[in-house]
């Protein structure tokens, strides 16, 4: 089955609340945002995948070969993988609002997903997101609520490259906000504040 080609946290939904995908960062655990959801969306089902890439002992959703240069073939690989598998349990809650987060690694295989398959997802989160390439165009991207935030002196993710990617998704004709605090790759309280909005936000429809 589709929605067991990762291991995960899952939680069913309650009420009407949404389904929200959480994609952890390089070193991180199906874990690391669990309690966050938790807190920012209660009642919100939850499906937190594990990434199963190994980069000396650090779980990642896809290869790299050095700081910010990925295996693109890989890469494109893992993001079929992961469309599947969040199609999966998108069909196993129909009708449920549809929503991305994911930090570092997992903001990358996230909007990685979204550039192919917008259609799964309501919105999506990316918390300081490093995509050093400029994605095809794709007109299902056109209404889609987009939160990016991001560090000014993040080493990491470059802010130019995070307002290439801001300015990408305004291209598709998204609904973009964003969130650049002063420091570096850490997230920060104002994030988290504007990510709790954005999640619990009324639709736009």
């Amino acid at each position: 089955m589709t929605t067991q080609l990762y291991h995960a946290l899952t939680k069913a939904p309650i009420a009407h609340a949404p389904l929200i995908f959480a994609f952890h960062g390089t070193g991180g655990n199906e874990h690391q945002f669990s309690e966050l959801v938790e807190q920012i969306a209660p009642g919100a089902g939850l499906v937190s995948p594990r990434g199963d890439v190994s980069e000396y002992g650090a779980l990642r959703f896809f290869r790299r070969t050095g700081e910010g240069v990925y295996d693109m073939d890989d890469l494109a690989e893992r993001t079929e993988k992961m469309a599947r598998f969040i199609a999966g349990h998108k069909a196993a809650h129909p009708g449920r609002p549809v929503y991305g987060l994911g930090y570092s690694n997992g903001a990358n295989i996230l909007a990685a997903v979204s550039f192919k398959h917008a259609d799964l997802f309501d919105r999506i989160a990316l918390l300081h997101p490093l995509i050093p390439w400029r994605p095809e165009d794709n007109a299902e991207l056109s209404g889609k609520e987009v939160l990016i935030t991001a560090g000014q002196r993040d080493p990491i993710c470059p802010l130019p490259l995070t307002q290439c990617l801001v300015d990408y998704y305004k291209d598709q004709g998204s609904r973009i906000e964003t969130v650049f605090h002063d420091g570096g790759h850490e997230i920060r309280q104002q994030e988290l504040t504007k990510l709790q909005a954005f999640i619990s936000a009324p639709s736009q429809e």
